[in-house]
């Protein structure tokens, strides 16, 4: 069976569930290899296990708008098969080595990672350097591979939640990059071609500006060791820098709605959040916390649900990209209770626009926040993700350390203001996935 694992968090979203204890977080060690790659280490010999993802800035704002999805099955093919070893002979390798390797793409970035117990690293770096350098490129394989993804798109079709994300990017986004999902839709796989995935590698799969994240049962003198003579043949830089990112335009006020026969109905708020350099970031993460990130602790949860019983959940995040990120609030209800729990949503969030917020409830969603290190950090792949973060936005290198003071630093009024700012009812966009209205049928 295949065992081929695949980095479903992007790592953006990895910063918005966890914060540190600067005595709890080791120092991160750097190096860069004569080709550009920058090397980020977190040294962890408590198991003998190593993780590491390369992260290189071919993510899904490469795609051509029809052709949405070339990214997303990039890191497949990637994952999927080698010029030396076609797609079953690769699985049954990995398998026998216990390597799981896979490879994802996510608005900004596409990563190929790696976790190996240390005695299978030599040959876990064997198969790594050959994904990310002797690619299969086989058609029929392409093709099979193309026809899965479409059969899933178009059952995705069925799903409130998938019909949501492509809808809110449209809305929101536009003909920007970020305008389409990272996974494509049915209209956009068909025309995906061998050459468009070959086209995005050539161009933007280079070492200079991309990063290799690493933790766990490794030095830095043993990964250099290892990786150097590897990669020394992947060289060049990508034709478009990582951060390198056109503005989107602001677009608010907007309805949409998309009928699917459910008697259910998804409603999402949607509004341009952040970049990732925004020095915004922690007191609207606090604020976020504090709307609808923190579970049953978030005001939304509070109101909506457990008062009024109108939802069977609520949540809000927001995702810092190298240009602006979407800022989301997601409710699911029966469809004849929508308008009142959006009402009810609104309400929540002109409250706190208002200045509707004690320091109770703000101190008690930092100390929250900040309790929370010892379960949202004790992995090599969560540890991976971060780094991977830091290094490719060029984030600070003490930014975990830090983490902890950045988060007691936030003050009432700080959180007041990004409420005041982020939280105007009439800034915010909404898609309502359901049942037709009375006026549509």
């Amino acid at each position: 069976m295949k065992r081929i694992y695949i980095q479903l968090l992007s790592f953006a979203c990895l910063c918005f569930g966890f914060t540190v204890n600067s005595y709890a977080v080791p120092a991160i060690q750097t190096a860069q290899l004569d080709n550009g790659l920058k090397i980020l280490l977190i040294e962890a010999h408590n198991v003998p296990m190593v993780s590491m993802q390369l992260t290189m800035p071919a993510g899904s704002r490469f795609d051509k708008p029809e052709k949405a999805g070339t990214a997303s099955m990039l890191a497949e093919v990637l994952g999927d098969n080698t010029a030396k070893h076609d797609d079953k002979a690769w699985a049954e390798w990995l398998d026998s080595e216990a390597l799981r390797l896979g490879a994802s793409a996510s608005r900004d970035s596409l990563s190929l990672s790696l976790t190996v117990v240390k005695e299978s690293l030599t040959v876990g770096l064997d198969a790594f350097s050959e994904a990310l350098l002797q690619p299969g490129w086989r058609k029929k394989r392409f093709l099979s591979l193309r026809e899965d993804n479409i059969a899933a798109a178009i059952k995705s079709q069925e799903t409130p939640g998938a019909q949501a994300s492509q809808a809110t990017a449209k809305l929101l986004y536009g003909t920007h990059a970020y305008g389409h999902t990272t996974s494509g839709t049915a209209k956009s796989l068909p025309h995906i071609q061998l050459a468009d995935l070959k086209d995005l590698y050539l161009k933007q799969v280079r070492p200079v500006g991309s990063v290799l994240a690493v933790s766990g049962d490794i030095t830095m003198r043993e990964i250099l060791a290892l990786i150097a003579p590897r990669l020394q043949s992947w060289q060049g830089k990508p034709e478009t820098a990582a951060l390198d990112m056109k503005q989107p335009m602001i677009v608010k006020g907007q309805y949409a709605h998309v009928n699917i026969p459910t008697s259910q109905a998804l409603v999402q708020f949607s509004r341009l959040g952040i970049a990732r350099s925004s020095t915004d970031f922690f007191p609207l993460f606090v604020m976020n916390h504090l709307l609808g990130g923190g579970g049953f602790g978030s005001k939304l949860m509070e109101e909506v649900r457990e008062k009024r019983g109108l939802v069977y959940g609520v949540y809000s995040y927001f995702i810092p990209l190298a240009a602006p990120g979407p800022f989301i609030i997601t409710l699911q209800t029966r469809a004849e209770q929508a308008e009142k729990a959006t009402q009810v949503v609104r309400d929540v969030m002109q409250s706190m626009a208002d200045g509707k917020i004690d320091k109770k409830q703000l101190n008690a969603s930092k100390n929250n926040l900040i309790g929370s290190f010892a379960q949202r950090m004790d992995s090599n792949r969560e540890r991976v993700g971060l780094l991977s973060m830091i290094g490719f936005y060029q984030m600070p290198l003490d930014y975990l350390q830090r983490w902890t003071a950045h988060v007691q630093s936030v003050t009432l009024a700080d959180v007041k203001h990004m409420s005041k700012t982020y939280l105007q009812g009439n800034d915010w966009n909404i898609i309502e996935v359901g049942p037709a209205k009375e006026k549509e049928q």
